[in-house]
């Protein structure tokens, strides 16, 4: 789990590749869950949220630079 306060010191060009990556983890998450080999569906959940939380810190960034 990230914390937002984390992401705030990335860089956009880090943060982008960060949602990229849990976009991946996200669609393999998705592909266990229908197979039933997903362990734990908490971690999924997380990820969901992860990847909210990198979105939003990076809106932030790039409203504050125009």
């Amino acid at each position: 789990m990230t914390t937002a306060k984390e992401l705030k010191d990335l860089s956009v060009d880090d943060l982008k590749r960060r949602a990229v990556e849990l976009k991946a983890t996200l669609m393999a998450d998705q592909l266990k869950l229908r197979t039933g080999a997903l362990d734990n569906p908490s971690e999924r959940t997380g990820h969901r949220r992860d990847l909210a939380r990198v979105y939003t810190v990076l809106t932030q960034k790039q409203k504050s630079t125009k």
